[in-house]
């Protein structure tokens, strides 16, 4: 039986390029956002589940975080980095209208974002406007040739919706990348005979206790002393009241026997509370012969 992977959608999504690089003939789900993307992994109604969850310029993508840390029994397998090309599309009937003419530009929030510069300059007294993602927004160009609107999102997206691209590479910044993470309901670490390994992660959350001066530097210090490298550590609020936050840490090693067990066991002696989100491996996809984006 053929395994299903659910993506945030719809078709053309940057997020489907991840997917098309990690897996081969599954079946493959859009959804309309990320928590039901996330939902659906975990009430097994798929078996895995791709979702975008930093970027270069834009930082971490919190609701995939915030929704990762709620979600029971759902465990990072596997990641992929996609360098990120942004363009402009708009209606074929609308190809040779001046830009300046456009009332609204639509795409992901994160893709505005990456290319702010441009908006400001080149079309200042246009609109942006927020969709789910950036093939929805060329989705919609591709609906309402009526309208005079353009969409923010890469070359499939331009592809899936026979929408030419009137202005190619808008992003502000050429060093721009997106982590995917591959979920799972189990946690055995998902291997990819498509693309080259490039390490190993081990993603944790810690919780502090609210009455230990100096639990911060404590629970940096378990890993220092181990010489275990930490790529990120972020705080995040709990959501269970003000001043309360618990802490997002990659250490780049596989989860061992010794030193990364040895130092939960140490932070947890402070009394805090440690998650293992997922151990996995990680792939930098190359881009060629495709666009990619958030």
């Amino acid at each position: 039986m053929s395994e299903t992977i659910g993506y945030l959608g719809p078709k053309g999504t940057f997020t489907k390029i991840a997917v098309d690089s990690m897996f081969n003939g599954e079946v493959k789900k859009g959804f309309t956002n990320i928590p039901e993307c996330i939902d659906a992994v975990r009430n097994e109604e798929i078996d895995y589940a791709v979702v975008p969850l930093e970027n270069t310029i834009e930082g971490t993508v919190n609701i995939t975080l915030d929704y990762l840390i709620q979600a029971e029994n759902v465990k990072i397998v596997s990641e992929v980095i996609v360098p990120i090309r942004q363009h402009l599309m708009v209606h074929s009937d609308n190809a040779e209208e001046p830009l300046d003419q456009l009332d609204v530009i639509y795409s992901h929030p994160h893709a505005i974002a990456q290319c702010h510069a441009f908006l400001r300059n080149q079309l200042p007294n246009v609109k942006a406007q927020s969709m789910t993602s950036t093939a929805a927004a060329a989705e919609y160009v591709s609906k309402h040739p009526e309208e005079k609107v353009a969409a923010i999102a890469n070359h499939l997206a331009a592809k899936e919706y026979d929408l030419p691209i009137v202005k190619k590479d808008i992003h502000d910044f050429d060093n721009n990348h997106t982590r995917f993470v591959v979920l799972h309901k189990e946690d055995t670490a998902l291997t990819s005979n498509k693309l080259e390994e490039k390490g190993y992660k081990t993603t944790i959350t810690v919780s502090l206790p609210s009455d230990r001066p100096g639990a911060l530097h404590q629970v940096l210090s378990a890993f220092a002393w181990r010489n275990l490298n930490l790529s990120k550590i972020e705080s995040r609020p709990m959501k269970t009241g003000l001043g309360n936050y618990y802490f997002l840490i990659d250490i780049e090693q596989k989860l061992d026997e010794v030193l990364i067990p040895n130092a939960i066991a140490e932070m947890e002696s402070l009394g805090c509370s440690v998650d293992i989100l997922g151990s996995y491996p990680y792939y930098l996809h190359s881009g060629n012969g495709v666009t990619l984006a958030v």
